[in-house]
């Protein structure tokens, strides 16, 4: 299995930076960092004519995480630069492992 080291984000905005919203490209995983750096200015581009104002970051992922990061939080700032990372929601799942399974004989 291949692990993913870097997330291509592109973000579109209009003129003035009032909204902004993510858009898509190609490919958007990447298994080195340095993969994601080189391919950020051609997804850009080839995204240029769907927003006024374009914005593009790779993403770092710690391989530990992978699987548990299930949001990408943005902010485009007024002069044009964008913050943005990968988060974990707080999300508990409650379960009960000492729970017995009920057989044929002694439904409950």
């Amino acid at each position: 299995m291949e692990h993913i080291a870097a997330l291509l984000l592109v973000i579109g905005c209009s003129n003035n930076m009032t909204e902004c919203r993510e858009l898509p490209v190609p490919v958007s995983v990447f298994e080195t960092a340095e993969a994601c750096t080189a391919e950020r200015p051609f997804a850009a581009g080839d995204v240029q004519d769907q927003a006024e104002h374009v914005v593009a970051k790779c993403l770092t992922v710690d391989p530990a995480l992978e699987d548990d990061y299930d949001q990408v939080v943005w902010n485009v700032r007024p002069d044009g630069s964008l913050d943005a990372s990968l988060q974990i929601s707080n999300v508990v799942v409650a379960s009960n492992a000492t729970r017995r399974e009920k057989d044929s004989l002694s439904q409950q």
